[in-house]
Order: structure tokens, then C-alpha cells, then sequence
């Protein structure tokens, strides 16, 4: 278990260091799970990038699946990120219908389907990143908080827009297409990268939804069971970051700095006031 969890461990700290950095800040006795957990949510989040095609892709999120519900024992064993998420719904009685929802979201990655509103944008939320706050709450001891919901909607709108370059690249739109329409933008228009008002002030009406969700989320804090703040940790970069991205070109965000994010995170887990700061 020690090398799975090293595994995940290091899976997490190149794929996502924010989530990395807030593990390090829960409970020793739960980081094992936690790194499970996002490990897992880094190999699902990256399978268009690994499959290349949809039909592997859909192979591959349908072997997920059937890890969650108990079946693969031989290959799952031998996968680290499977052994350790299998121990961790164990251990932790992870529900097995929040994962698998969780794995047939991202079967969405996988097409150029656009998506259509901001309201679908909102349900992808709630079933991938507002997912994943829920489940690191229950392994942190605490029933799953309902700022989970407006906090997973503020970090995919905020991860929207660090992805948007790629997304252009590949001829994908998770920009919701009623939030460009209602700004005169066309999709062709993103996919050319062409940043002009319209385009940034459509995404200046998503910084709006995030923000928004931000102050939902300052607003619960304090009434929060305290063992869950440590699954809210990844959000406390998400407001400067939102304040950096509105300034810069959209097709080449201007990001925080590594130490900065590192700081950023050290300083809500000090003062879990800051964790939604704007």
C-alpha cells in the first residue's frame, strides 16, 4: 500500500499540485485516501489527452466503472491508483453511485459536443469537481458539506479558463454557447482564438457565476464543520487567479505563480476565513 500510495501521491503533485498541497495540510491519517481519491480524478479528468479517440475513452471510463462497482479484482489490483481508491471506498465507505456518476460526467470530455448553457456547465460541476469536495469531506470525517456545490462551480469555471487554450486547440467548447450567443460570439470565433470584446465579455459574465459562487461559499464558512476544511483548500487560489485571467489575453492566461498558489493555500489553511477569498 505504501508504493500505491506514493504512486498517487506523486500522480497528484504534477497533475494537480493545488489538491496535492491541500492534502498535506489534512490529517496524516487521511492523506492516503485523499491522494486515492485525486489521483483518480486526475486519470479520469485526462482521458481524452490518453485516449486520443472516443471509443478508447469510453473503454477506458467503462473499465473505471466497473473497478467502482467490484469487478476487475485482477487488473484493478494491479493498478495503483485502483488498489488505493478500492481501499479508500472500503475504509471510508465511499459511495459507489457518487463515483460512478462522477466517471460518466466526463464521458462529456470525450466529444466536440458544445456545451449548450450555463446551467449544463453548473450540472457538470456539481457531478465532476462539486463531486470530488463531497467525497474528500467524507473522508475527512465530515458529512458532505453543501457548500460543495457552489465551491466545485467556482474551481470548473475557474479550470475552464486555464484549459480554454486546449480547448480551442482541439475544436472543444466548454464555454456555454448561450453565454456566447448572447454576446455575438460564435464558436468559430474561439476556435480561431480570436480574443476581441465579445469573447471577453462573455467570459467576463463566467467570472461573474464563479465569483458569485465564491461569495456563497465565504458566506457558509463559518458554519462548517471544521474537519471538511481541509476538501476546500484547493479553492483558496481561484479568486486572484480570476483577478489575473480577467486582465490577460484568454488564449494565453496569465497564471499565479507556483509559489504564490503555495502560499495562497498555507494561508487559508491558517485562516480558513481566506479560503474563498476574492
Amino acid at each position: 500500500m505504501q508504493d500505491e500510495t506514493a504512486y498517487c501521491a506523486e500522480l497528484v503533485r504534477t497533475a494537480d499540485r493545488d489538491r496535492y498541497l491541500a492534502t498535506l495540510f489534512a490529517p496524516a491519517g487521511h492523506r492516503e485516501a485523499l491522494f486515492a481519491l485525486y489521483a483518480f480524478n486526475a486519470e479520469i479528468g485526462r482521458v481524452r489527452e490518453a485516449a486520443h479517440e472516443p471509443m478508447p475513452g469510453e473503454i477506458r471510463l467503462q473499465w473505471w466503472c466497473e473497478v467502482i462497482g467490484g469487478e476487475r479484482d485482477g487488473e484493478a489490483g494491479a493498478n495503483p491508483v485502483a488498489a488505493a481508491l478500492r481501499a479508500a471506498i472500503v475504509r471510508y465507505r465511499l459511495p459507489a453511485a457518487a463515483l460512478a456518476d462522477l466517471v460518466e460526467a466526463h464521458r462529456f470530455d470525450l466529444y466536440d459536443e458544445p456545451m449548450a448553457t450555463v446551467s449544463d456547465l453548473e450540472t457538470y460541476a456539481r457531478r465532476t469537481a462539486s463531486a470530488v469536495i463531497a467525497l474528500a469531506a467524507q473522508i475527512l470525517g465530515a458529512p458532505a458539506p453543501a457548500v460543495a456545490v457552489p465551491a466545485g462551480i467556482a474551481l470548473a469555471i475557474a479550470g475552464l479558463f486555464r484549459a480554454l487554450p486546449l480547448h480551442a486547440a482541439r475544436r472543444q467548447l466548454y464555454v456555454p454557447l448561450d453565454v456566447l450567443h448572447r454576446h455575438g460570439v460564435s464558436p468559430q470565433a474561439v476556435f480561431a482564438r480570436q480574443s476581441g470584446g465579445g469573447l471577453r465579455t462573455a467570459l467576463a459574465a463566467l467570472h461573474d457565476v464563479a465569483r458569485r459562487n465564491l461569495d456563497v461559499v465565504r458566506r457558509e464558512l463559518p458554519g462548517l464543520p471544521p474537519p471538511a476544511l481541509a476538501a476546500l483548500l484547493p479553492l483558496a487560489p481561484v479568486g486572484p487567479q480570476l483577478k489575473r485571467w480577467q486582465r490577460s489575453d484568454p488564449f494565453a492566461p496569465a497564471e499565479l505563480p507556483p509559489w504564490r498558489r503555495q502560499w495562497l493555500i498555507w494561508r487559508a489553511a491558517r485562516n480558513p476565513a481566506r479560503i474563498a477569498a476574492s
